[in-house]
């Protein structure tokens, strides 16, 4: 098992229910494809960064994976930043991309926690396909999977809200099924946030994950030619508007120009299609 995701898996400024579904989630992902990733190679300035004044620090984790896997890399990272008011925003986040040789949905996961009682999840199996044109896809991967019963199972809680995010470009590319909730809890020090995360958001996050490694990354697909430059093409777009929307613009303001050009030139290097 490849050990240089060390500093990664630390996730030393979240709650332990947090700190749990982190670590439980990578290393199912990385157990079910351990024969296909390569060790990480992201050199020691990138796995571990953070601003002059040490107000923000964050790890990066990549592994790519061998030509012939489905899966083109695994990725996940965590981000710390002290806040003016006094209290800390904490990110933590996992994701899979497939290559062209597999037509089915990537795997995405966020959680975004602002205050021991604020916490946003973003938990998603984006399209790479339109749906319109692919309905079977539609069916194969949401419907038959029945993924939107874990989002109406966490929207009957009192505290959780849809969560809209402000980019309208993320919107678009969020598939049908996407848990996008906000979460918000009484002022009790946290308590039954972590409860929340012990008890709802960590089995559906792990259901989900699961739904994607069984139906998406290790489904065989047959995928031809026309498909593939198709695909190749809208997973160039979105990855660059990926840079471009979300990391572009947060992480020069996080941690400087030179911090944030240096991590973001090798997020592009996996990132190129």
């Amino acid at each position: 098992m490849d050990d240089r995701g060390s500093k990664f898996k630390e996730f030393p400024f979240v709650s332990i229910p947090q700190k749990k579904l982190m670590l439980d989630l990578v290393s199912t992902l990385e157990k079910r494809f351990e024969s296909d990733l390569l060790p990480s190679t992201l050199p020691s300035n990138v796995q571990y960064y953070q601003n002059p004044t040490s107000t923000a620090q964050a790890s990066l984790h990549i592994r790519p994976a061998h030509a012939h896997s489905p899966i083109d890399f695994i990725l996940g990272s965590w981000v710390h930043s002290d806040l003016p008011t006094g209290g800390s925003l904490d990110i933590t986040s996992l994701s899979g991309y497939l290559n062209s040789s597999n037509d089915a949905p990537n795997f995405v996961f966020e959680m975004i926690r602002s205050s021991p009682t604020m916490l946003v999840l973003i938990l998603d199996l984006p399209p790479r396909k339109d749906l319109v044109l692919w309905p079977d896809d539609l069916k194969t991967f949401y419907e038959d999977t029945q993924l939107d019963k874990h989002r109406k199972a966490l929207e009957t809680l009192p505290e959780v809200q849809p969560y809209f995010s402000s980019s309208l470009y993320i919107r678009t590319v969020a598939s049908p099924t996407a848990i996008m909730v906000r979460i918000q809890t009484e002022n009790d020090g946290g308590e039954r946030m972590e409860e929340i995360i012990r008890d709802h958001l960590d089995p559906i996050s792990k259901q989900v994950l699961s739904i994607w490694l069984d139906h998406c990354a290790c489904a065989k697909r047959e995928v031809g030619e026309e498909e593939r430059a198709y695909l190749k093409k809208r997973d160039s777009i979105i990855r660059n508007k990926t840079i471009e929307i979300d990391l572009g613009s947060s992480f020069p303001r996080l941690f400087g120009s030179e911090v944030a050009n240096r991590v973001l030139e090798v997020i592009k290097e996996y990132f190129s299609v």
